[in-house]
C-alpha cells in the first residue's frame, strides 16, 4: 500500500514490550530511492540520541490507531550503538548498526535490501561482511524526507513548485513518487514526479533538480487522463502525474484518480 511520508510522522512506535516514541523522519537512499531507516523520536527516554530503525525491524502497521509495531524489544534499542542527533550518519554508524542488529548490508547485492532481498532479518554473511569493508563514505547517498520537504523543484530555469511529501510502498519501502505542490501557475494542482526524473538534490540551494519541463508536465497529464482505455499506462512508468488540488475537489480527484489507476484500497489510504 502506498503511504505519504508526511502522514506517517508522529505515528507511535511500539517495541515488543512497550512504546518507545514516535516517527520523526525517514532516511532514504537517493540511488535506489528506497527508505533505509526510520528515525525515531524517543522523547526523554534516550535524550540526545538518534535512534535509527531499518525496515527489517518493522512489524505490522496499525493504520487505525497510528502505531507501527516493531520486532525488537526496548532493551535492544536502548543498547544499540549511539548516534549523536546533531551529526550526520557516518559509515561507521551504519556498519555498527547493521552488525549489532544482524541486518543484511543493503549496499551489497542487486536487490532493494542487498543480499537479503527484502526486509527480513538475516545474520550477516561472509559476503556482506566483506561488502561493509568496501562501503566507502563517498558512496553513501542518504537523504532525509523531512529535510527535503519544502525544497523547490527546479526544471531548467523554471520552478515547478516545492516538495510536500513522498509516496512510499509500506512493504518494499521503495519511493514511487515525489509529491509536489505547484502553486498558482498550474491552477492549484498537485503533481507526482517519478524519482527517475530527478537529476540531483542540492542542499546548498534547497532545490531538487529535475529533467522535465513545465510544458511536458502539462502535456503528460492531459494525455494520461485522456487515455483511460485498456492500453492505459501503469502509474509506475509515468514520469509525472497531475492531480487537481482545489479546496473543494481535492479529495474527490484523488479518489477518482487512484481508484482508476491503482485500486480502491490505495485510494482510501491516500485520502486526507
Amino acid at each position: 500500500m502506498l503511504q505519504n511520508t508526511k502522514d506517517l510522522y508522529g505515528h507511535k512506535l511500539a517495541a515488543l514490550d512497550g512504546e518507545i516514541g514516535q516517527v520523526k523522519d525517514f532516511y532514504f537512499d537517493d540511488k535506489s530511492w528506497v527508505v533505509r531507516y526510520l528515525v525515531a523520536d524517543t522523547g526523554s527516554w534516550l535524550t540526545g540520541r538518534l535512534v535509527l530503525l531499518s525496515p527489517h525491524s518493522f512489524g505490522s502497521w496499525d493504520q487505525f490507531d497510528k502505531i507501527l509495531h516493531l520486532k525488537v524489544p526496548m532493551k535492544q534499542i536502548e543498547d544499540s550503538p549511539a548516534i549523536e542527533s546533531h551529526k550526520p550518519v557516518s559509515l561507521q554508524n551504519e556498519v555498527e548498526y547493521h552488525n549489532y542488529y544482524g541486518w543484511p548490508a543493503y549496499w551489497n547485492g542487486g536487490a532493494l535490501f542487498g543480499l537479503g532481498g527484502s526486509p527480513i532479518v538475516l545474520p550477516p554473511s561472509k559476503d556482506e561482511m566483506e561488502a561493509q569493508l568496501n562501503h566507502h563514505a563517498d558512496d553513501k547517498h542518504l537523504q532525509s524526507t523531512q529535510a527535503i520537504t519544502g525544497y523547490h523543484v527546479q526544471a531548467g530555469n523554471e520552478s515547478i513548485g516545492h516538495v510536500s511529501g513522498f509516496l512510499v510502498d509500506d512493504k518494499s519501502w521503495k519511493i514511487h513518487k515525489l509529491v509536489v505542490e505547484t502553486g498558482h501557475w498550474y491552477s492549484g494542482q498537485e503533481v507526482l514526479l517519478s524519482p527517475n526524473v530527478v537529476e540531483r538534490i542540492s542542499h546548498g540551494d534547497s532545490k531538487v533538480f529535475v529533467n522535465i519541463t513545465i510544458a511536458e508536465i502539462q502535456r503528460t497529464s492531459e494525455s494520461e487522463f485522456a487515455d483511460s482505455g485498456p492500453n492505459a499506462k501503469e502509474t509506475e512508468s509515468l514520469p509525472v502525474i497531475a492531480m487537481t488540488q482545489s479546496a473543494s475537489a481535492k479529495s474527490e480527484a484523488r479518489a477518482a484518480f487512484f481508484d482508476h489507476f491503482m485500486g480502491s484500497r490505495i485510494a482510501s489510504a491516500l485520502l486526507p
